[in-house]
């Protein structure tokens, strides 16, 4: 199959729940094996501090999909108060827990603590979250490496869009951050893409977006990229989730949307992942794929070459 995005002349959705659904299947099965031949079961812990509605969901829900493929999962909930020293112990403690094989500590994370201490103070090896810098700086070399579960679902879909390798493709990452825009543009660079890595300050950004072939939009702006942005037949992963307000359902009510405005990029677009149940719930998955990744390095063990 050709690398060239086309425009499908029927459904361009690249939705998440069908590219979770087989990725968490092929984990679900790789759990098994390595349970029957090694008698190792990967687990995943999510530590979680204060009561923030929306990080909430997100732990029950990488809960309930920990589960569901065979792994062990392990929840700590702490109180807001709880201070740095207190949740650096916590992960010092699953740093040396030979049952826990990746964990994260669930961002954000109160005023008073310091995000970056805490990915400092996780061990490598389990960084299921793959932000320790160690990980990153391993990304950057093309060294193996835990990557972000974001930036490893954008990839994927990407690649299921196109069907085959991404080789030429020109791709323009929109976002800078560590969490998502840095890490995606160095697996697209790996993945024999030329990237340009466009944010706030750059000149021109329409311009930059129309020449993409891959149009990763990673900034947090509600509806920021427009249909004339996008260039006919791109693949457009849209990686925000806003929240805006939503008149129309009622008094107070809002709805979520993504960085891209949808609509208008839709009719244009080869392939455009949909706000909510696109990137989302890769990022669940991957998450999934992370921990068996890390288990397995762990205990040296190999994993299939299509893991």
């Amino acid at each position: 199959m050709s690398n060239s995005p086309s425009r499908l002349p029927a459904d361009n959705i690249l939705d998440g729940k069908t590219s979770a659904t087989a990725l968490k299947t092929r984990v679900a099965a790789e759990v098994q094996r390595l349970k029957r031949e090694h008698g190792l079961t990967p687990g995943l812990a999510v530590v979680l501090v204060g009561n923030d509605p929306a990080s909430e969901v997100y732990v029950r829900n990488k809960g309930i999909a920990t589960r569901e493929t065979g792994m062990n999962s392990y929840e700590y909930r702490l109180p807001a108060e709880t201070s740095q020293e207190a949740l650096l112990a916590k992960v010092r403690e699953l740093n040396a827990d030979g049952d826990v094989h990746g964990f994260l500590v669930q961002f954000p994370v109160p005023d008073h603590i310091s995000q970056q201490a805490v990915i400092d103070a996780i061990d490598p090896v389990k960084d299921a979250d793959g932000l320790h810098p160690l990980n990153a700086g391993r990304l950057a070399s093309g060294l193996p490496a835990m990557v972000p579960a974001t930036p490893e679902g954008c990839l994927l879909m990407a690649k299921r869009a196109v069907g085959g390798p991404l080789d030429g493709l020109h791709a323009v990452v929109i976002g800078r951050s560590n969490l998502v825009g840095k890490p995606v543009a160095q697996l697209l660079l790996r993945e024999n893409c030329t990237v340009t890595i466009a944010h706030s300050r750059s000149r021109d950004l329409p311009a930059l977006a129309r020449e993409a072939d891959i149009l990763v939009a990673a900034v947090g702006r509600p509806n920021m990229v427009r249909g004339d942005w996008v260039k006919p037949g791109a693949i457009v992963i849209d990686v925000g989730i806003n929240r805006i307000p939503a008149p129309e359902k009622g008094e107070g009510k809002t709805r979520l949307v993504g960085d891209v405005a949808f609509d208008e990029a839709a009719k244009v677009a080869g392939w455009i992942t949909p706000v909510p149940g696109g990137v989302g719930l890769m990022t669940v998955a991957c998450l999934l794929r992370n921990t068996v990744i890390a288990a397995c390095r762990q205990h040296g063990l190999a994993l299939p070459d299509d893991f």
